[in-house]
């Protein structure tokens, strides 16, 4: 379900705190420690906790399948990018007119 290697890994992505992590999950600080320290083994129901509190941070947990479980960041919805290919851009750095004088086109 949840690793100590990947609680620590999926804060390190979100720059979150063991406090932050606490407060998101409302599960005790010590026990998030003490679970990441691998002292402690929480029930399923507080890893499921620690577990949506980080996915809704935006961690994606990755799961096992011969390559080792992990984390990685989920794509934000607003990275996509609106293009229209009708349109031309012009950058300020190009408008500079560096054709020889007398050049046509």
């Amino acid at each position: 379900m949840l690793s100590p290697a990947q609680c620590r890994a999926a804060r390190a992505l979100i720059a979150w705190s063991k406090r932050d992590l606490s407060a998101a999950s409302e599960i005790a600080k010590a026990t998030i420690a003490g679970f990441e320290a691998g002292t402690l083994s929480p029930d399923v129901r507080t890893l499921r906790h620690i577990k949506r509190a980080l996915e809704d941070a935006g961690v994606l947990f990755i799961a096992e399948n011969g390559g080792g479980a992990g984390v990685r960041l989920a794509k934000p919805a607003s990275a996509s990018i609106d293009t229209n290919e009708t349109e031309t851009v012009q950058y300020e750095e190009y408008l500079k007119n560096d054709a020889p004088p007398g050049a046509g086109g």
